[in-house]
């Protein structure tokens, strides 16, 4: 594929466990495009979050390349990515909101393609989120949700071009967890980053992402791939269209399609 930051050839991973052979992916091939939201669903223990992995450096693959910004990708934990999951976008509760904001830019300085630097670029990214006024707060001055929004501002002033994002919102409750998809969408339309999301939402995906990667268990691979037609930026009005409906119901039937019985 033209213009693609990842591409990921033939990847099969398998585990060893007590003695016990684990194939958690089969023979995957993926492309995702400089500046692609691409969201990988499926059930649990699908191989999402092993992709995730391979893709990130984290995990080598069994078999198989993984290339990410070219072909002279370098191994181990990829430098060009930032993965804002919870146990790595805690934040430093002796800082405050602004300067957690610029304490991830410095950690991943090598990172950092165009990094939110200036008091006003960050006053703007926390102005989107609604965080202007707590600036100057603590962690521990805010909301859990409060904290998941200033995680996200975080992860996006780095400016770094992969952000890979592992289920960010699972533990937040329904209500919360809708708001910081539009978040999600604002930061990334003003940071124009390309996303990779792990997400078990069919919903979740739909509204996101420019292409939903659809994929099966036992062992994990990829079952389908769908654009999504819905024009930018995304509102929470159209949830309630029958586009919207429509790609709702294809993802699911793809989802049953391949389910293990």
């Amino acid at each position: 594929m033209s213009d693609s930051l990842v591409s990921v050839r033939d990847v099969t991973k398998t585990f060893h466990q007590r003695g016990r052979r684990v194939q958690a992916l089969e023979h995957v091939d993926l492309d995702i495009r400089r500046g692609e939201f691409v969201s990988l669903l499926g059930p649990s223990g699908c191989g999402k979050s092993t992709l995730l992995r391979i893709i990130d450096g984290l995990h080598e693959s069994s078999t198989a390349t993984v290339t990410v910004n070219g072909p002279d990708a370098e191994h181990g934990p990829r430098r060009e990515a930032v993965r804002p999951s919870p146990a790595v976008s805690a934040l430093v509760p002796w800082r405050t909101v602004a300067q957690n904001v610029r304490f991830l830019t410095r950690l991943h300085r090598g990172a950092a393609t165009h990094p939110v630097t200036s008091d006003d670029e960050i006053d703007g990214l926390l102005s989107a989120v609604g965080l202007s006024a707590f600036a100057r707060a603590y962690p521990h001055e805010l909301s859990g949700g409060m904290q998941q929004r200033a995680s996200l501002v975080r992860a996006f002033a780095l400016g770094a071009p992969i952000l890979l994002m592992d289920e960010p919102f699972a533990a937040l409750d329904e209500i919360t967890r809708a708001d910081m998809r539009y978040l999600l969408l604002e930061l990334w339309g003003r940071i124009n980053s390309t996303v990779v999301f792990v997400t078990h939402s069919v919903t979740e995906a739909a509204i996101l992402s420019d292409r939903v990667v659809v994929m099966a268990a036992r062992p994990g691979r990829i079952a389908s791939e769908r654009e999504v037609a819905l024009a930018r930026p995304r509102t929470p009005e159209m949830e309630d269209s029958a586009e919207f409906h429509e790609i709702v119901r294809v993802l699911r039937a793809d989802l049953r399609a391949h389910h293990e019985r």
